[in-house]
């Protein structure tokens, strides 16, 4: 298993296709192919699915590849930190659905700690796919917020009788 193999497979991941993936990595999509045939034979799972409207991610390959995403943040981060000239910068990363209070906390968030030090991403997404941002750690925090559940008054928060 290599770092390329790694980068490729998140590649393939996140376009969803092979030869999409292949074009954005600059390598022949026979190449890529091969390269991934290899590492799920090294490693004994299926990443992807194959089908003609390309790629999706196993069950299996969807944890793979979240361990994969930090091996790499991790390689990124050596890098930085002991071969490039430039200070690494912390990532932290927040999957909400849309809604105000969760953008200007961040906004707030981001002024507080400043962009010199830190990586900040904010995603807006779908419930499942906020889940699926924290449990393959594409992001550090997510929020997801039920009003239905919930009362108001001036005096507390309470649940639904």
């Amino acid at each position: 298993m290599t770092l390329q193999q790694l980068k490729y497979a998140l590649e393939i991941a996140s376009k969803g296709s092979m030869n999409e993936a292949a074009k954005s990595l600059f390598i022949s999509q026979p190449s890529l192919s091969n390269a991934i045939k290899e590492l799920e034979q090294e490693i004994k799972i299926t990443i992807f699915v194959r089908t003609n409207r390309g790629v999706t991610v196993s069950n299996e390959g969807s944890e793979f590849l979240g361990y994969a995403r930090q091996v790499l943040q991790q390689f990124n981060m050596l890098e930085e930190k002991y071969i490039s000239e430039k200070t690494a910068k912390q990532h932290f990363s927040v999957s909400s659905q849309h809604y105000t209070f969760a953008a200007n906390a961040f906004v707030e968030l981001v002024k507080e700690f400043g962009a010199s030090e830190y990586e900040f991403t904010f995603r807006e997404s779908k419930t499942h796919e906020i889940i699926e941002d924290v449990k393959n750690l594409r992001s550090e925090l997510g929020i997801i917020y039920r009003l239905g559940d919930y009362k108001f008054s001036h005096q507390c928060l309470a649940p639904k009788s």
